[in-house]
């Protein structure tokens, strides 16, 4: 399988279903060695989960081969930094101001049988163009602690790490990453 095998779109609502199934499977198995499976039950459906803001938004993709949802991830123009439908969102998700404000990059989960094979980079290159295209200067991440090599690689620098409080009581450790277009002309 190589990059050319997978087809990069934009997500639709019919793509939910799939979503909903792909995000868990994929943070129970390529977050068990970061997080234990009490934080990550705990992220499912708050910090993990599908967006559907994201995805009326028409800043989520979907990567497939041979029509299976295989990953997805995508950027966001609103002031949410994480989480999906059920989490904590900001009440009214208002639209950023992208000469002043980071994009967000949000969302990003690949099917275990497909990890290591370029897939979270497609997506990645796919939501930077886009929003440069929309008018942003900065993105920003909350990276969880699996995907920090993914975007260290992309040139996103640490600002902060912190963590986030889960609703079965546990803590999620993130990062903060921040990448400045006008410093990095890379999407490499």
């Amino acid at each position: 399988m190589t990059e050319k095998d997978i087809y990069v779109r934009i997500a639709r609502a019919e793509d939910i279903p799939a979503l909903a199934s792909l995000i868990p499977e994929s943070a129970r198995t390529l977050q068990a060695n970061y997080y234990t499976p009490e934080q990550i039950e705990g992220a499912l459906g708050t910090v993990f989960g599908v967006d559907s803001q994201l995805i009326q938004d028409r800043t989520y993709f979907i990567a497939e081969s041979a029509s299976q949802v295989v990953g997805c991830g995508g950027w966001s123009k609103r002031k949410t930094l994480y989480g999906g439908d059920l989490g904590k969102k900001v009440a009214e998700d208002i639209l950023l101001n992208p000469s002043i404000e980071p994009a967000k990059i949000r969302a990003f989960f690949v099917h275990p049988a497909w990890a290591r094979r370029g897939i979270g980079s497609q997506i990645m290159r796919q939501c930077e163009m886009a929003a440069i295209e929309a008018g942003f200067k900065t993105i920003e991440i909350i990276a969880t602690l699996a995907g920090e090599p993914l975007y260290r690689k992309f040139g996103y620098q640490t600002c902060q790490q912190f963590e986030i409080s889960l609703p079965n009581k546990n803590v999620l450790p993130v990062i903060r990453m921040v990448k400045n277009f006008s410093e990095i002309n890379s999407f490499d």
